[in-house]
């Protein structure tokens, strides 16, 4: 059954108070410190970041490597053919629809801001070696694989992972809180509980809303770029205040209606880009070099994940400004991209899962990097386009504009670039309207239309305060500076995946050997451990917990596809 969210309407409000003003009230009083004292904010909030990166590093890059290797393991291992639902339980999305979703909210944005920038960058000064020569050139490409490969859909994927099998299998609420259950009980309905989803509340809010006043530089450049329009910050108001209303209107329409085609209509375009400069580029060159770099990669993924240049300690200010700053990120994203991936993941196994979360993304992430990275420093190193690498080191925003302007049908190109840039924008936005609201209201996915209205209309409100005011750079930073508790908690929470799913699987196992006697002998799991999984039953209160956030949701997804064909329906209270 899709899940279409538009009919019927709820008309009553659907909160959790405790989460929901809390999160309203901390957003408004940290936008109000970054708006007022925008340098002030700045200043310490760097001041933090660069004393967690400087004394924690160690930490996050032992994490990030844990993650990776726990989603790994999870897709390999024998508990890859669990399904995230019930045994019976069927995708609600198509392969196409649902790549097409994990790619835009995932890193689709930042392919457009940094697929021409980023190689540039470390080839014109690279944290070790020469700048500007081929093994520049050829480290440029491993270092951007590495910091958008594996490792980045790696945090999200368990993120999404841990969220999808305690929701849809075990019928928690589908809120960060859940991942904590195997280890706290049902202490997560309590304080630890709403302060876990407040926090994932905030950072969602805080990353849309600075990526989309970021983002809106990149637009109002296209734009200037395209059509003559002015860059200027009332422009760049205009442009987020029509983003974020387009937002609005999408994830009011659903996640079926809106989201979805969105996502599709974005993966369409950028496979149409991507056809585009690698044909009129030098095709043959990206081939090889797409096989050479990804090679490179996976030789060096194990020394470059664990490299903390702790031998060469004038390469360390290097790894905080890149290495360190893209898992801080991926991190302080991950609540919001993680859930919204699980939203759309029900009935996939897990090694289905970790297929399409980790490798496919990946892939054509590598890919794009490619195209555009080798591309541009082709230009560069071949054809002398150092108005190409000049951009790149003033203004990020209009690089890739520059770039395609080193090609034929520049214009057509850039309209598709620009196309794709705003639709982007919208994606991210509307998916992190729907997660925020998904997480003020306790997991209830069919919340009223005021209440996504609400949270949209909220990140674009920040957004703008912010870039009036300047304090875009703050909340960034703490954004990022959160990711340091979260990963302590996303550890801790693959701890009580991996438990959850060993006692899932021995069930399983359990009951299958209690209906065919004769395999029940060679059973090693001890006959005493079987009778306590088949005779345990739940208490009083268990039960109904079920009942209410399972199958009362259930009833109410029938109840709304009869209503849906027609079939006007109505659920009783017993």
């Amino acid at each position: 059954m899709s899940e279409n969210d538009t009919i019927p309407k709820q008309s009553k409000s659907q909160i959790n108070k405790a989460v929901f003003f809390t999160s309203a009230l901390l957003i408004f009083l940290l936008v109000a410190f970054a708006a007022v004292f925008p340098d002030i904010a700045d200043k310490n909030f760097k001041l933090l970041q660069q004393q967690i990166f400087t004394n924690a590093s160690w930490f996050y890059i032992l994490a990030v490597a844990l993650i990776l290797l726990s989603v790994t393991f999870l897709g390999l291992s024998r508990y890859g053919d669990i399904k995230l639902g019930p045994d019976h339980a069927q995708p609600d999305f198509s392969y196409h629809s649902w790549f097409a979703m994990l790619f835009s909210a995932g890193m689709g944005i930042g392919l457009m801001f940094f697929g021409v920038a980023e190689p540039v960058m470390h080839y014109l000064s690279p944290p070790v070696g020469t700048p500007e020569t081929v093994a520049a050139a050829k480290e440029a490409m491993r270092l951007t694989f590495f910091h958008w490969g594996l490792h980045a859909w790696a945090i999200y994927a368990i993120v999404a992972l841990i969220l999808a099998f305690f929701s849809y299998r075990h019928g928690l609420p589908l809120t960060l809180r859940s991942a904590l259950y195997p280890i706290i009980g049902d202490r997560i309905y309590g304080p630890i509980g709403h302060a876990v989803d407040i926090f994932a509340v905030i950072g969602t809010v805080f990353g849309v809303a600075t990526s989309l006043g970021y983002g809106v530089l990149q637009v109002n450049a296209g734009l200037n770029h395209l059509f003559g329009v002015p860059i200027n910050e009332t422009v760049q108001v205009i442009l987020i205040v029509v983003i974020t209303g387009l937002a609005t209107i999408s994830v009011v329409s659903g996640l079926d209606k809106g989201i979805r085609i969105l996502s599709e209509l974005n993966l369409g375009l950028a496979v149409l880009l991507l056809a585009l400069v690698l044909c009129l580029g030098p095709t043959v060159l990206l081939l090889k070099s797409f096989v050479e770099n990804t090679g490179g990669y996976l030789s060096e993924l194990v020394s470059k994940t664990f490299n903390l240049y702790a031998y060469e300690p004038k390469s360390s200010n290097w790894l905080g400004g890149w290495t360190l700053l893209y898992w801080g990120w991926w991190l302080s994203w991950s609540p919001f991209v993680g859930m919204f991936i699980a939203r759309v993941s029900r009935g996939r196994t897990i090694r289905e899962f970790v297929t399409g979360v980790l490798f496919v993304p990946a892939g054509f992430t590598l890919m794009w990097m490619t195209v555009f990275g080798n591309s541009a420093i082709y230009l560069i190193m071949n054809q002398g386009a150092t108005d190409l690498a000049n951009t790149v080191q003033q203004d990020v925003a209009l690089a890739l504009f520059n770039f395609l302007e080193h090609f034929p049908f520049s214009s057509v190109l850039s309209f598709i670039a620009m196309a794709m840039v705003i639709v982007f924008f919208v994606t991210s936005a509307d998916s992190g309207a729907m997660v925020v609201d998904t997480l003020a209201s306790g997991g209830v996915a069919n919340t009223p239309v005021w209440q996504r209205i609400f949270w949209a209309s909220l990140m674009g409100i920040v957004a703008i305060a912010l870039l009036i005011a300047g304090g875009l750079s703050a909340l960034q930073t703490v954004t990022i500076a959160s990711a340091l508790p979260f990963s302590v908690i996303l550890l801790v929470s693959i701890y009580g995946l991996l438990k959850a799913l060993r006692r899932d699987l021995t069930k399983r196992e359990s009951l299958s050997m209690a209906t065919i006697a004769p395999t029940a002998a060679r059973n090693p799991i001890p006959w005493q451990r079987r009778l306590r999984n088949i005779a345990y039953l739940p208490k009083r209160s268990l039960v109904k917990r079920f009942m209410d956030e399972v199958i009362q949701p259930a009833m109410t997804l029938v109840q709304e596809e009869l209503n849906k064909q027609g079939t006007i329906s109505h659920i009783n209270d017993a």
